[in-house]
């Protein structure tokens, strides 16, 4: 499968590298590399991961408590968003839009 990031997913993972990049260090890198990794294996299970709103597919992060959203179109993966599951469940259904 082809895995396309949209721009507002994007925009969600520099967020997130800041965030934890103020927190400590070299955090900020370790989460992108997570977050990636865990966006990479989409390629061999994206459609496998239940739908969580919508027509929104929920993949969660092995490491952070990040989830990435996505929607599966032919042979390709589209990144919708990659929130914190932290916030407001109102607030990622928003988000979602």
């Amino acid at each position: 499968m082809r895995i396309e990031i949209l721009d507002q997913a994007a925009e969600d993972l520099i967020e997130g590298f800041h965030f934890y990049e103020a927190q400590q260090s070299g955090l900020g890198a370790c989460f992108l590399s997570n977050l990636y990794g865990d966006i990479e294996s989409l390629r061999l299970y994206g459609g496998i991961h239940r739908q969580a709103y919508k027509e929104y597919r929920r993949l969660l992060s092995k490491r952070f408590p990040f989830a990435v959203f996505y929607t599966v179109r032919g042979e390709t993966v589209f990144i919708r968003a990659v929130v914190d599951c932290r916030r407001d469940p109102a607030w990622i259904r928003e988000r979602l839009q």
